[in-house]
């Protein structure tokens, strides 16, 4: 190879290292995209979870108090037994002192049992957090489809819906039963506009999906293609309890 030539090779290798160098250092300090806020819904959600680990700390103290009293109850209860064995006491007073042992142990359970809900609904917030996200990546879901958590049930119908169809739904329940149906929000309400949800085009229904109104009027929704949600339980920033929205999923704004 002559000098040139190895001239012109050894430039041209210099310029793809230059290049590729550049390339790279360019990589390395590229930033990363800075992350997403957390959204209203998501602090609500985190609020309530820590309020619901409070509760639960309150509780605990509680049990341990009512257990001590369960304890003295016990001891009370005994030596009564044995005052009335030895004819000391009335039998009264025994009978009185087992229904004060009955409440304390009631207690403890009732304690325990409000104990045991907070740790469900915290387990449905992050069940429910699980479908959102799920939801969200498949926004176009098939028509008549229906997705199922342990607190909602929702329905993508398979028509167009509007307000303007409410008097269906209206004289399909008051021939069926008999009666009005229970409208507690009709289009846009105040909780609404406080949580920023557009309910501009639905209503909801206060009924619980697992009764028997509510079983029968999701029944007619479907079979009509009508789009629905039937909230089994509060979701904090989406529900206030159990009831049944009529029409599309509210969007923030």
């Amino acid at each position: 190879m002559s000098h040139k030539k190895a001239q012109r090779v050894l430039l041209i290798f210099l310029c793809v290292f230059v290049a590729c160098s550049a390339v790279l250092a360019q990589r390395k300090t590229k930033k990363k995209p800075a992350p997403k806020p957390p959204t209203e819904l998501t602090k609500l959600r985190e609020e309530f979870v820590k309020a619901t680990d409070e509760y639960k700390a309150s509780l605990t103290k509680l049990i341990t108090i009512y257990e001590g009293d369960v304890k003295k109850a016990d001891e009370k209860l005994e030596l009564s037994r044995k005052l009335l064995a030895e004819g000391l006491i009335s039998k009264l007073q025994v009978e009185e002192n087992e229904r004060a042992l009955a409440s304390e142990k009631a207690k403890v359970e009732e304690t325990r049992r409000q104990m045991t809900n907070a740790d469900a609904q915290v387990a449905g917030i992050f069940v429910e957090t699980e479908a959102e996200q799920e939801l969200a990546k498949n926004l176009r879901l098939a028509r008549q489809s229906l997705v199922r958590t342990s607190s909602f049930t929702r329905y993508t119908g398979s028509s167009g819906w509007g307000l303007s169809d409410a008097w269906k739904v209206q004289r399909f329940f008051s021939d069926t039963f008999k009666r009005e149906l229970p409208i507690a929000v009709f289009g846009q309400g105040a909780i609404h506009d406080r949580w920023r949800l557009d309910h501009h085009n639905a209503m909801d229904i206060q009924l619980h999906p697992d009764g028997v109104e509510g079983r029968a009027l999701l029944e007619f929704l479907q079979k009509n293609g009508i789009p629905y949600l039937a909230f089994r339980s509060a979701i904090p920033g989406t529900a206030t309890g159990p009831h049944i929205h009529i029409g599309r999923p509210s969007h923030r704004y």
